[in-house]
């Protein structure tokens, strides 16, 4: 490493605009929203959704209120040409809801692209190719003649394979990839030429999305880049321009705030910031940010904990506990001074003025959240210990809504005791409580099969019926050993959030399945916990533990 790396690096130059004059704008309405989860956040996970998740999660966004959702990239692969054409051909996109398909400038992919959503009402097909210097210098070998030329040969040939399928309603969206570090000569040069090639007007829709490929300037310098194409895009009237900001440097939000006062009408994201690299715009944080400007976001973000868990479920992607607004510590103040400031806030609030409350920019009910770990800021301490020692001594890593309810029984037992809770101790309530529920409960384990098929895994039970001292057997069948469980003993229990983890290394490694479940006949959730060789008993063991612990007395009889 040098000792001075700086010197490798060069500034982004400036945009001349000295009359700038988004500085001076606010933001006075939500923009149009497009959600990038099934496709620019796919492709940035360990391992890429499933078509079940993918649809799931797909429903999920169509909930939510998203009326443009990016789908797939068809033509590149086989898993995403099947789903599209599964959400075309069982008509499972709502009439008001634009699915949007992307490819880059290939004749072949932009064929078999439009061959993947034929029959759609309306459909977004999204075109790009990247056009900064070392791109075209480094990657391609082009000049910016040829570049310009190869974008107006592809549209052009997109509108003519479209034209043959007028029962769809067609709308092209093209990208400048790496717009943010292209000259912005050039940037519009390729612009309008793809407007032009498209003919963009009233009857053909066009996009124009400007993106931060990779994050090289402040927020600022992209707002100027923004609002210098706003004044020069041909046809600016028939455009919607849209920008999709990435996150290297940490300021995707603030590079759609700026964008957004410098012209930009729609932006595009991930829910929480999932994406390559650093990730991409945050759409949570961007939408809720619009509360505090007085601006409906036109998003449903009122329960974002369940909205939280269904993203974690389909991306098997951790939510960092500091997150804005989702995170589980981001309503928590641990200092004496932050809570006192909060509780004298709560008092002065009256329900019907404007919200301000110390440290809170946001009120946590609006989001589904609760006043729970606001008002008990103290006890916090304690969960992270309790916490910390199960990790340090048994290797055990608890979710942080699980710390909080073990570390209630901890508490009632030092209250009980009146002595310290050495870390020996902790362990045993860990497995008294835990560990124990599978074998203790109203349905104690005896054995089980699990066979996998075509529709999912099949689940053979057997269960000691504590209450009529006899063998009983359930049948359940789901996608998974956690959703065959649930259905063996009660389909109306809800599985709220699940993790797997690995005790040890190598041959004595054994796994651990940590489940939260909750029902309708019971106030709150319950964690269960199954620790095995092998991981779909763990994760038996601790469905059937949450179970016990809810004390149905045997769940639904058959």
């Amino acid at each position: 490493m040098l000792a001075q790396p700086q010197h490798k690096y060069r500034p982004h130059p400036p945009i001349d605009l000295p009359d700038r004059s988004w500085p001076s704008r606010t933001l006075t309405q939500a923009p149009i929203w497009l959600s990038t989860d099934l496709r620019d956040g796919n492709q940035a996970l360990f391992e890429p959704m499933s078509r079940s998740r993918k649809l799931k999660l797909f429903a999920e966004l169509v909930r939510l209120g998203f009326k443009e959702i990016e789908v797939g990239f068809p033509a590149a692969s086989k898993t995403d040409f099947d789903i599209v054409r599964t959400l075309v051909d069982e008509q499972l996109i709502p009439h008001d809801v634009t699915p949007m398909v992307m490819t880059q400038l290939r004749e072949d992919l932009i064929r078999e692209t439009v061959r993947s959503v034929r029959g759609a009402r309306r459909v977004i097909v999204h075109l790009y190719n990247a056009i900064a210097p070392a791109w075209r210098e480094i990657v391609f070998g082009l000049s910016v003649p040829q570049i310009v030329e190869m974008v107006a040969q592809h549209v052009g040939l997109l509108r003519r394979l479209t034209d043959e399928a007028p029962e769809t309603q067609w709308v092209l969206q093209y990208s400048p990839e790496t717009f943010c570090m292209a000259e912005p000569e050039v940037s519009l040069s390729v612009c309008n030429a793809a407007i032009a090639a498209w003919d963009a007007g009233p009857a053909r829709p066009m996009i124009v999305n400007l993106p931060t490929t990779v994050e090289v300037a402040t927020p600022n310098v992209f707002a100027d880049q923004i609002e210098w194409m706003h004044r020069r895009l041909d046809r600016r009237e028939h455009i919607v321009l849209s920008v999709h900001p990435h996150n290297d440097r940490g300021t995707g939000v603030a590079c759609a705030e700026q964008a957004l006062l410098a012209g930009a009408q729609r932006v595009e994201g991930c829910l929480f910031g999932n994406g390559e690299r650093s990730g991409n715009l945050d759409v949570v944080t961007l939408a809720l940010n619009l509360y505090m400007q007085g601006i409906a976001p036109g998003l449903d973000f009122s329960d974002i904990a369940a909205v939280a868990r269904i993203v974690e479920e389909c991306t098997a992607l951790p939510i960092h506990p500091r997150h804005p607004y989702v995170g589980d510590l981001v309503f928590t103040a641990f200092s004496g001074s932050h809570q006192d400031a909060i509780a004298k806030g709560f008092a002065a609030q009256r329900p019907d003025a404007p919200w301000r409350v110390p440290y809170l920019p946001i009120d946590p009910k609006d989001i589904g959240r609760t006043y729970d770990s606001i008002v008990r800021v103290n006890s916090q301490s304690g969960k992270g210990g309790i916490a910390y020692l199960l990790e340090r001594d048994n290797g055990v890593v608890m979710p942080r809504r699980m710390q909080i309810e073990f570390s209630a029984i901890v508490q009632k037992h030092a209250d009980a005791s009146e002595t310290e809770i050495a870390s020996a101790e902790i362990w045993r309530l860990f497995q008294q409580t835990y560990l124990e529920s599978p074998y203790q409960g109203a349905w104690r384990y005896a054995s089980h099969t699990l066979e996998e098929d075509g529709e999912g895994d099949a689940l053979r039970l057997q269960l000691d019926d504590a209450a009529q001292r006899d063998r009983i057997e359930r049948h359940g069948r789901g996608n998974g050993p956690i959703a065959a469980t649930v259905a063996a003993l009660d389909p109306s229990m809800r599985v709220d959030g699940y993790e797997q983890r690995s005790l040890g290394t190598g041959a004595q490694a054994r796994s651990m399945s940590i489940v939260e479940v909750a029902h309708p006949r019971v106030a709150g959730s319950r964690f269960g916990v199954g620790i095995h060789e092998n991981i779909a008993t763990a994760s038996v063991l601790a469905t059937l533990g949450a179970f016990n612990r809810l004390g149905l007395t045997g769940g639904a009889r058959r």
